[in-house]
């Protein structure tokens, strides 16, 4: 008597869109379960190499900014060496110690081939000169040399 009754037209097409509850409801949640534990494995995974990918970017980041503040350091000591054989009182030692000497009033041309002024000639370098105070600001060789202590130089023998 349990015997359901044969669908005709319009009914049966409906019944044959909805599944039937004999037993086919355990086979259909199965692959939905694998979608779903595959779904969030991967998006575990996916997030594992993302992080490992911004971690390693940290440290190549750390890297980078390290390098920098020593190249920094780097060019501000020599920018610091720069200096100190641009100053004034350095040039002018210098110049002496190559054996240059100030020179005398200028004389101009004109384009015409004119001279302008009286020029007058640079004086010797052993005439009188003023005295220069030490520089305020010491060429690097400078000071080196002064750290440096020096060992007079005696032949063995004699």
């Amino acid at each position: 008597m349990s015997r359901k009754p044969e669908l005709r037209g319009r009914a049966a097409r409906l019944a044959r869109l909805f599944p039937s509850a004999t037993g086919s409801g355990q086979a259909a949640r199965t692959p939905f379960v694998l979608l779903v534990v595959l779904l969030l494995g991967g998006g575990l995974i996916g997030l594992l190499v993302l992080n490992s990918a911004l971690s390693e970017g940290v440290f190549k980041m750390g890297d980078l900014q390290r390098d920098t503040k020593n190249l920094t350091d780097e060019e501000q000591a020599l920018q610091r060496d720069i200096d100190a054989y641009s100053a004034p009182d350095a040039l002018q030692r210098r110049a002496r110690e190559l054996g240059m000497v100030p020179g005398g009033d200028p004389a101009f041309l004109d384009p015409d081939g004119t001279v302008k002024g009286v020029p007058s000639p640079a004086p010797a370098a052993g005439g009188t000169q003023t005295s220069m105070s030490a520089p305020l600001v010491l060429a690097p060789e400078a000071l080196t040399a002064a750290a440096q202590p020096s060992t007079p130089t005696t032949t063995p023998g004699r």
